[in-house]
């Protein structure tokens, strides 16, 4: 009995430090992303139970600086440049910060204005590949490959992200939340990121269960040109 309750503890022992290990794995390769000089990525939705599907985001981003995101659909392109908590889009009369589109759109405007200002609310993968570790239950890794579901909480929160969740937003808050996040590590870099959220959410009155799967795919680290407008720039007031 002795020797089976030392082998159970040593058991367990290991796969906390397993755990222990692959959440500082992410921490570090996150790390490492957001200390780098710059970086590319491309970031892809797939929607199951939507209206639609967003078109393919690609970025660029600098440390401590400017991330500039371009979104083409139909043959046009949409670009929006961030830094910090600020950012704006570029619009047939200029470029324009978010509360400008609402106020165009509220206007009179239409809602394309609104829908392109879904790109000033992206994700930064360099500024949130380690917070998302942070509202994981557990991670786990497996041939190069680390994951865990989701807390209920933190769930919650990417689920509502986008869809007016947040401040001065509409839409109300998704049900059933749950989700889980992946990370693609290479020799110590983090080369891709997914994120699976499902939940219940109300569209036009009804409830449609929708799941949305982001992937993020992190090229050309520490070569990357980010090449801003003087115009953006002045805009955002850098």
């Amino acid at each position: 009995m002795k020797h089976i309750l030392t082998a159970t503890f040593l058991s367990s022992f290991a796969l906390t430090l397993c755990l222990a290990d692959a959440k500082e794995d992410v921490k570090a390769a996150a790390k490492k992303l957001s200390d780098a000089p710059n970086y590319s990525w491309t970031a892809v939705t797939e929607i199951e139970g939507g209206q639609s599907t967003p078109a393919p985001i690609s970025g660029k981003a600098e440390k401590g600086g400017f991330a500039v995101l371009t979104q083409e659909r139909d043959g046009n392109t949409t670009t929006a440049v961030l830094k910090g908590d600020k950012g704006v889009l570029k619009t047939e009369d200029g470029w324009q910060t978010a509360e400008e589109l609402r106020a165009a759109a509220s206007g009179g405007g239409g809602g394309g204005g609104r829908m392109r200002g879904q790109l000033l609310r992206s994700r930064i993968p360099g500024d949130e590949a380690g917070k998302l570790a942070d509202k994981v239950k557990e991670l786990k890794a497996s041939d190069g490959v680390v994951s865990g579901d989701l807390t209920e909480e933190g769930a919650k929160e990417l689920a509502a992200f986008g869809r007016g969740g947040r401040p001065g937003g509409q839409a109300p808050e998704p049900k059933n939340a749950k989700g889980s996040v992946k990370y693609w590590l290479k020799e110590g870099q983090i080369s891709k990121v997914q994120v699976k959220i499902s939940s219940t959410v109300n569209i036009q009155g009804e409830d449609r269960n929708m799941t949305r799967t982001t992937t993020y795919e992190l090229k050309a680290v520490g070569t990357t040109k980010v090449e801003v407008p003087e115009e953006a720039k002045k805009k955002i007031g850098a």
